[in-house]
C-alpha cells in the first residue's frame, strides 16, 4: 500500500455499536481513527475512551480529550490498539489511574478521533481496535463534569471486569483494507 486511504468497518455489541474509519499512512506508519460510538441500550452507556485521571491531573492530556491508545502485540502478529478500563496496577500507586468515561444517554451517540504511529519496533501485519464500554451506574462512577463538551465521570476499578469490549475487524496494514481474519 502506497498511499493514504480511509476505510470504513462496523462492530455491534448488546450494550452498543461502532462506527470507525481508518486512515493509515505507510510511509509515516500513521494511523488515523474517527469513530462513533451508538449506544444501543435503553440506560446511560459508560465509554472507556478518555483515558484515566492520573493522566489528566499530570497533564499528559486534557480533560474530555482522547488519549493515544495502549497497544500489545499477539501471538500470530496481530497488533491491538485499545480503549478501556485497565485494572489497578499493583502494588497501587499513590496516584492510581482512575478510568474515566464518557456517559451516553440511551439511543444517543459519542464521536471521536485520535491519531497512532507504529512504533517501528512493531512488526505486526494486521491491527483492529477495541473499545471498553459498560452500563452506567450510580455505584460504579462518580465525580460528573463536563469537559471539552463530553459528560466525563470518575469510573471505580470495579468496571474492569464488568465492561464489554468492542473491536473492529482486523485491518490488515499492507493492503490498506479490512478483512475477516481467521486467524
Amino acid at each position: 500500500m502506497s498511499a493514504s486511504r480511509a476505510v470504513s468497518t462496523e462492530a455491534t455489541g448488546t450494550l452498543a455499536a461502532v462506527k470507525a474509519s481508518f486512515d493509515y499512512s505507510p510511509s509515516e506508519r500513521l494511523l488515523k481513527v474517527a469513530y462513533r460510538i451508538d449506544n444501543a441500550s435503553d440506560a446511560p452507556l459508560a465509554v472507556f475512551d478518555r483515558g484515566d485521571r492520573h493522566a489528566v491531573l499530570s497533564r499528559q492530556h486534557a480533560a474530555g480529550a482522547v488519549p493515544t491508545p495502549f497497544f500489545a502485540v499477539d501471538e500470530e502478529g496481530g497488533v491491538t490498539i485499545s480503549h478501556e478500563a485497565l485494572p489497578l496496577p499493583t502494588p497501587a500507586p499513590t496516584s492510581p489511574p482512575t478510568p474515566l468515561a464518557a456517559k451516553v444517554a440511551p439511543g444517543a451517540s459519542i464521536e471521536g478521533s485520535f491519531e497512532f504511529a507504529l512504533p517501528m519496533s512493531l512488526e505486526g501485519d494486521r491491527l483492529r481496535w477495541c473499545v471498553g464500554v459498560a452500563p452506567f451506574t450510580e455505584a460504579d462512577f462518580s465525580a460528573g463534569e463536563k469537559a471539552a463538551g463530553i459528560d466525563l465521570w470518575r469510573a471505580s476499578f470495579a468496571v474492569v471486569e464488568s465492561q464489554q469490549r468492542l473491536c473492529t475487524a482486523w485491518f490488515d496494514l499492507e493492503r490498506g483494507a479490512f478483512v475477516e481474519s481467521s486467524r
